[in-house]
């Protein structure tokens, strides 16, 4: 398996966290954790890129010991602790509006969404069941015609539009002083095209999602998390050979 392009590796890497370090009912991989941890320790640090809130991502990124900034709800929201404080770039006000208004129009459309809606600072998220056409269509025809409307295997996304991993993951490496040639990125889900459109190399874990998987530039064998390990075995032998 050729997982990089000859002779290259990235000096940072990003991983989405529902669906590629965790399998299809968003368990967490050990194995996936503990690849992780080599990457830190090989000195090439991890940054979560994630649709998911800062708590939790924080919550991950310090008990894995990752050392890069985190790039939470879809590039909404960004942070590292050693920051003064995190970079909000939305206030998620108009799309829990909208979510409300959808609800309005369609009453078998939950708006109050998925649980970590609790703690979102940016965006807001419907459950992934339902009806994404009519989401769709609604958002278009509305007031809130601006918003992004998303979806992934764990949640639909109502979001601004200038938001997004890849635009999020350009800010942080500016603040790391690396450039997207650096990096290597890695998902499942149609929130990481973006990230794949800016990154030197992408790799899609086995996802379900075909414009994900065309995207890429290489579709792991692997579904979900089970990609992790072999993928970071492939980056530290080139990383060692470099070394000598």
């Amino acid at each position: 398996m050729e997982w990089l392009p000859p002779g290259w590796c990235p000096r940072v890497v990003a991983f989405d966290i529902d669906g590629t370090l965790t399998d299809e009912k968003k368990r967490l991989d050990m194995h996936a954790v503990e690849a992780l941890r080599r990457l830190e320790h090989a000195g090439i640090p991890v940054i979560l890129a994630t649709g998911n809130v800062r708590a939790i991502t924080y919550g991950l990124w310090r008990f894995i010991g990752l050392s890069g900034p985190m790039c939470c709800e879809n590039g909404g929201v960004l942070w590292h602790p050693s920051w003064d404080g995190p970079l909000v770039r939305a206030s998620g006000a108009e799309a829990k509006n909208a979510a409300e208004w959808l609800a309005e129009q369609h009453p078998e459309i939950d708006s109050n969404g998925i649980q970590t809606n609790a703690w979102r600072e940016s965006e807001w998220c419907l459950f992934a069941d339902e009806d994404l056409d009519v989401i769709t269509s609604s958002i278009e025809a509305s007031d809130w015609s601006n918003l992004d409307v998303v979806r992934t295997g764990f949640a639909i996304h109502l979001m601004e539009p200038h938001l997004c991993k890849g635009s999020g993951l350009e800010m942080i490496l500016e603040r790391m002083d690396m450039q997207p040639s650096d990096l290597l990125s890695v998902g499942d889900a149609p929130n990481d095209l973006s990230m794949f459109a800016m990154s030197n190399w992408s790799i899609a874990v086995g996802t379900p999602f075909s414009d994900v998987r065309a995207a890429a530039d290489v579709v792991s064998p692997y579904p979900n998390s089970a990609t992790i390990a072999p993928l970071v075995d492939a980056i530290l032998a080139v990383h060692s050979a470099q070394e000598l």
